[in-house]
């Protein structure tokens, strides 16, 4: 997989003490953990949307930095849960946060405190585990506003360090890195040197197209579909033939995702091909099929094809 900058894998192994350990990114919906973790790892590894609820499962950024290895985990936000998958979702980020070594809040500064951040926090307090602030999209806020602000979060929640970054730009970042790097336990990589993930490559290309389906459509679409890769066939010529199923809960929906004569699935289809031949270094043929099917997001088998407990 292709990467951005010096912070992705690929050099070798540290020689000497080594530094090792999880680092669980949480917080409320469309707090900008997913575009955070991608600057870091350098890589587009989870997807980044406009839209809330993107991320469904855990994404784990392999990070090296000196003789530290950064074990970056990207979790769904937090939010109040309705169907299977929304409790499934929730599941997975508190899951992540309590196998952690250190917990990221990341907080939307331009927002605030709301009640879905108060929550979460007073969560966090009654875990008693480690934990760091991270006020993010700093470049949308005054100064003026990012103190108080991150005040009243350590007045109900003394944590460890604050931070005050745009993952957008990379602001504050770097310094962020150092301090986590410098807090996590003493030991050995748990990943070789030149990984950047754990992620199966047929899980890539399902979430790649699953993002190009939150780009080019609206209102409930894109919270109505599963993407699941069928097929990966490796051919002769270094290419590779992924297939891919959509599906969607209504019939109506369908309609939408195919387009006037399959203008729109064609157009998924080629964006999300652009975005794993770059990702994954070789020539893609990828095919979509959009399948109808009333009920997924409450079936255990869907939600452990995404990768996801079943919390019933």
């Amino acid at each position: 997989m292709s990467t951005e900058n010096d912070n992705a894998g690929g050099g070798p192994a540290p020689s000497g003490p080594t530094r090792c350990g999880f680092v669980a990114l949480v917080g409320a919906p469309n707090a900008g953990k997913s575009t955070l973790l991608n600057r870091i790892a350098g890589g587009r590894l989870s997807i980044v949307s406009a839209k809330p609820q993107t991320t469904r499962f855990r994404v784990l950024a392999i990070v090296p930095r000196g003789p530290v290895q950064i074990l970056l985990v990207d979790t769904p936000g937090i939010f109040a849960p309705r169907r299977r998958l929304d409790r499934a979702m929730v599941h997975a980020a508190w899951t992540g946060a309590a196998d952690a070594d250190i917990t990221l809040l990341v907080v939307d500064a331009a927002r605030g405190i709301g009640p879905e951040l108060r929550e979460i926090v007073e969560r966090l307090k009654a875990a008693g585990r480690p934990a760091m602030l991270v006020l993010n999209k700093v470049d949308l806020v005054t100064p003026q506003k990012l103190l108080p602000l991150a005040g009243e979060l350590n007045a109900m929640l003394p944590f460890a360090e604050t931070f005050m970054v745009s993952a957008e730009s990379g602001d504050g970042v770097e310094r962020m890195l150092d301090a986590i790097a410098a807090a996590l336990p003493e030991g050995p990589w748990l990943y070789p040197p030149e990984d950047m993930t754990d992620l199966p490559e047929r899980m890539l290309a399902a979430e790649a197209v699953r993002e190009q389906v939150f780009e080019q459509t609206h209102q409930e679409v894109p919270y109505g579909v599963s993407v699941e890769t069928e097929s990966w066939q490796d051919r002769p010529d270094g290419s590779a033939r992924i297939e891919v199923i959509v599906y969607v809960e209504r019939e109506g929906q369908r309609a939408i995702l195919l387009g006037k004569g399959g203008a729109r699935i064609k157009a998924i289809g080629a964006a999300a091909r652009k975005v794993l031949e770059a990702e994954l270094d070789r020539r893609v043929h990828l095919f979509l099929h959009v399948k109808h099917r009333p009920g997924w997001a409450e079936e255990g088998e869907r939600l452990r094809a995404l990768g996801l407990d079943d919390p019933k």
